[in-house]
């Protein structure tokens, strides 16, 4: 099965063979990954062990967190991106983005202002959750609309901190 996974606007085809081999882009990868509980996985390739937490959002964006990082994620089997293609769903990005908090926690820090023009991949929240600060990223370029929360404030899972336009 092949997937297309992009990730800050950077594409990679992934391709999982029948006997269960991955490649990456065309090049053969040894990963060993096992689920733990239903959003909690561990990877572990070139000898290196990560763990991570991933959630699906809808509309083939997943969330995933990887050592205090967050990335945003969209991922699509062949069928959805033939599909979308066929759609014009594949069109950059326009209008509002509502950036949520994937956990709960406590925001640490808001290094933006309302007004600010932001880069795709830039930082605009600093939520601490679990003993690790994770770093909220802005998906696209745009200009930051709102801000729903301030440093010190505890949110819940979902809430919306940021709006980009």
């Amino acid at each position: 099965m092949k997937y297309v996974t992009t990730i800050n606007d950077k594409t990679f085809e992934i391709d999982i063979q029948p006997d269960g081999k991955l490649l990456v882009n065309g090049e053969p990868r040894a990963v060993d990954f096992r689920e733990l509980s239903p959003t909690f996985y561990s990877i572990i390739m070139n000898h290196l062990s990560y763990e991570l937490v991933i959630e699906e959002r809808g509309d083939n964006n997943v969330e995933v967190l990887m050592h205090g990082r967050l990335y945003t994620t969209k991922v699509m089997d062949e069928r959805a991106q033939l599909l979308a293609a066929r759609t014009a769903l594949l069109m950059a990005d326009s209008g509002e983005i509502a950036i949520k908090a994937p956990m709960p926690g406590l925001v640490i820090a808001i290094p933006v202002e309302v007004g600010q023009e932001v880069k795709a991949g830039q930082t605009i929240i600093v939520l601490e959750s679990m003993k690790m600060q994770n770093e909220l990223k802005t998906p696209r370029d745009g200009v930051v609309s709102s801000i729903l929360t301030e440093a010190g404030q505890s949110v819940e899972q979902n809430k919306v901190l940021v709006t980009i336009t």
